[in-house]
């Protein structure tokens, strides 16, 4: 189950999953969200990556600018989440 409105939430996904280039990611990604935003979820995906290799929170921290709050929350979604960043991980080799 989706803790989003499946609704609201679905044509973003089905917009995603039509893109098929790197280029054409980007400038979706670029026309749909600020610059901060794109960077936010950079270095949420970051920590993720930091998390599942197996580093600690104050490594994590130093490495990526996170804050406390974020690596916890991503650790949070790591642990007990939908499973989405285990699988972008593992399917970009990470």
């Amino acid at each position: 189950m989706h803790t989003y409105d499946d609704n609201k939430i679905r044509p973003l996904v089905q917009a995603l999953l039509c893109l098929e280039t790197e280029d054409e990611c980007r400038a979706f990604l670029e026309d749909l969200m600020t610059i901060r935003e794109l960077r936010d979820m950079a270095q949420r995906l970051e920590v993720a990556r930091c998390l599942y290799s197996g580093q600690k929170f104050a490594e994590i921290s130093t490495k990526t600018g996170a804050s406390s709050a974020t690596i916890t929350r991503v650790n949070q979604c790591c642990n007990y989440g939908a499973g989405g960043y285990r699988i972008v991980l593992s399917r970009t080799g990470d």
